[in-house]
């Protein structure tokens, strides 16, 4: 339950067309829901305005669906990150309105339209960086930003960022998503006046030890604006550019009323 489903519920009780032990009954498990294996945490979108994610690695399927249905039961936003094709059917064979995206690996339900406010550009340096910016693009449409991919644009052929010189003008948050050396970030953060999220990806040869090279590039940016999530963590960066065009859109709402 969010902030506006708590607010739609008390105004029912206020004006009568809820009863008082109904209202009591709805919120008396929101704190957590015991599992034995699992507590799900269902006020937790209440407390920090994001809901409860699942890591699909190292659960069994079914325990993954089990978490994955409880918490669609009672949340409007559902997501399951780094899931398997076998735990995305077992998910779906409770909740079949959810939807599996194959190539970043996460499993996303969302009772409403996602509002689709503001900008994010999501930016990937190379095809093999795909998966990642995938994650974090979808994170970020789950919980109601826009957002505009832009592939394959990484340094060795830097023309190709250039031609998509709009997009990342207009965004309120930049994510930027490298392996190999991890450059992007610093060129496009060189570009903007907006916060860049550089993710460093496990792509690469020997030398990029799994992603360490492109991180230590990235953290060692000397662009300002770049803050940096750990390796292939776009679920992070999802939520991070999310959490920034949120706040871009309040200022803006404020600035129109005031």
């Amino acid at each position: 339950m969010d902030t506006e489903a708590l607010r739609e519920l008390l105004t029912r009780l206020q004006d009568g067309s809820l009863k008082l032990d109904e209202a009591v009954e709805s919120l008396s498990g929101m704190s957590f829901e015991e599992l034995g294996y699992a507590k799900l945490d269902h006020r937790r979108r209440m407390r920090t305005g994001y809901p409860e994610v699942i890591y699909g690695e190292g659960k069994t399927p079914e325990q993954g669906a089990a978490i994955f249905s409880g918490l669609a039961q009672k949340g409007d936003v559902v997501l399951c990150t780094r899931a398997s094709g076998e735990m995305a059917a077992a998910i779906k064979s409770l909740v079949p309105e959810a939807v599996y995206h194959e190539q970043c690996r996460v499993v996303g339900f969302n009772r409403r339209a996602p509002a689709g406010k503001g900008l994010v550009a999501v930016l990937c340096a190379g095809t093999s960086d795909l998966p990642v910016a995938q994650e974090a693009a979808v994170v970020c449409e789950a919980f109601g930003s826009r957002v505009e991919r832009v592939y394959d644009v990484g340094v060795a052929g830097i023309h190709r960022l250039f031609t998509h010189s709009k997009v990342i003008q207009e965004a309120q948050a930049i994510v930027a998503v490298a392996g190999m050396e991890g450059a992007l970030a610093s060129v496009v953060a060189g570009l903007v006046d907006v916060p860049v999220i550089a993710v460093p990806t496990s792509v690469g040869y020997g030398a990029s030890f799994g992603g360490v090279a492109a991180l230590l590039g990235m953290l060692n940016s000397c662009a300002t604006g770049v803050a940096v999530v750990n390796i292939d963590n776009g679920f992070g960066a999802g939520v991070m550019a999310d959490m920034i065009n949120r706040q871009s859109d309040r200022k803006s709402a404020a600035g129109l009323n005031g």
